[in-house]
């Protein structure tokens, strides 16, 4: 049987110098005596894994709103991408693949119903109260709305997971600050490797959706250099290929050439660098994680493209007003009238606030879940 102090030593032997090890963890915030045979970042991945909010991410909003198909990206599908990218990535350059993949399978779990429309809904009506940062929210959801154990609130992840869910960063994405987990130091490179999975995982993948709902096509993505240098390379290996599976290659050539530029990048970097710990990488105060010049200057262009033609395409407009005003009405009618929460919700107000509770209460919700409640408190011909 592996140990749990075998996988500690095998991590010395096998990562590198640079890479958080949980040996070095800083610890849990309640104490806890360690697992036989799993170190403390698998524990935190299991944990992740069988939490509440983890399930809920099935049923919430990736772009396009549940209802509109089955095929689409949910958050539980796109995380399940980012960890599979951020695993092949940290393997790759000997990084902890256990706290990178916790990480990733946390790193949305403070996701609202409805994508960032629900977010930036959320945003406005607490603005008086500290506003809606899904990061934070995450941090909440792992450090306290989480009930699973008798011993402690939430699931009492390690220091280093809870920084990785906070200090997460994207276009989309804004740094959490809280004092107990350094705001002033660099994250580790498990942290950053999550970043740009995260990324890679939704730029592709959106535009597969895209492409599948018919918001874009591909005539319109042949103008971008990135796009026409993959599809060129394949005409020529694969003349007669059939389109569907000509879209799915494109789609995989586009996320393994950008893995292969972070990978031999982030190489370059730790040479020039030199980190010869963990502690240094967070002391550097920069990413060390990144794309080539050239990588970067090509994937612009796609996420221009992206955001004014999908993101910003009438369909998607209007699905996000429509997501708004939902939240927007029950958050007042909760706010107003508590008595309509469930009991156990409407227990945590003396401590939090109706207003916090509230917030907590449809940032849980999935689509489907916060549409069902819609209907029930405004259709008079809805049960109740």
């Amino acid at each position: 049987m592996l140990t749990q102090q075998q996988i500690k030593e095998l991590e010395e032997k096998l990562l590198a110098c640079y890479a958080m090890k949980s040996s070095s963890s800083r610890g849990r915030v309640h104490k806890e005596p360690e697992h036989p045979y799993r170190s403390s970042y698998q524990r935190d991945r299991d944990r992740v894994v069988h939490s509440a909010a983890f399930r809920r991410l099935e049923y919430k909003t990736q772009v396009f709103v549940n209802h509109e198909g089955d095929y689409y990206r949910t958050r539980l599908t796109h995380t399940i991408e980012v960890a599979q990218i951020a695993r092949t990535i940290a393997c790759a350059l000997r990084l902890n693949v256990d706290l990178t993949e916790a990480i990733a399978l946390a790193h949305d779990l403070g996701h609202t119903p409805f994508g960032h429309a629900g977010e930036e809904a959320l945003n406005e009506l607490m603005s008086s109260t500290g506003g809606f940062n899904h990061n934070l929210q995450g941090l909440r959801v792992v450090d306290y709305l989480e009930e699973r154990y008798p011993d402690f609130p939430g699931l009492n992840l390690t220091w280093e997971v809870r920084e990785g869910i906070v200090k997460h960063s994207s276009a989309f994405d804004k740094v959490g600050i809280v004092k107990e987990l350094a705001p002033g130091e660099s994250p580790s490179l498990e942290t950053q490797v999550v970043d740009i999975a995260d990324e890679i995982a939704y730029d592709n993948h959106d535009v597969d959706d895209g492409l599948t709902s018919g918001l874009i096509n591909e005539d319109e993505l042949q103008k971008l250099d990135i796009w026409e240098d993959i599809t060129r390379n394949i005409s020529r290996k694969y003349a007669k290929i059939e389109q569907g599976k000509r879209k799915y290659l494109i789609i995989r050539s586009l996320i393994d050439a950008q893995v292969t530029d972070l990978i031999s990048e982030t190489e370059k970097n730790i040479r020039r660098l030199r980190p010869k710990t963990c502690m240094d990488v967070k002391r550097i105060g920069r990413k060390i994680v990144s794309f080539s010049r050239r990588m970067s200057m090509s994937r612009k262009p796609l996420r221009f493209f992206l955001m004014e033609r999908l993101y910003r395409h009438y369909r998607v407009v209007r699905m996000s007003t429509k997501a708004k005003h939902f939240i927007q009405e029950l958050f007042k009618i909760y706010v107003e009238k508590p008595g309509q929460l469930p009991m156990e919700t409407q227990k945590k107000i003396a401590l939090d606030g109706v207003k916090r509770v509230v917030c907590d209460y449809i940032a849980g919700m999935t689509d489907r879940y916060c549409l069902d409640e819609y209907k029930k408190l405004f259709d008079p011909y809805e049960k109740v």
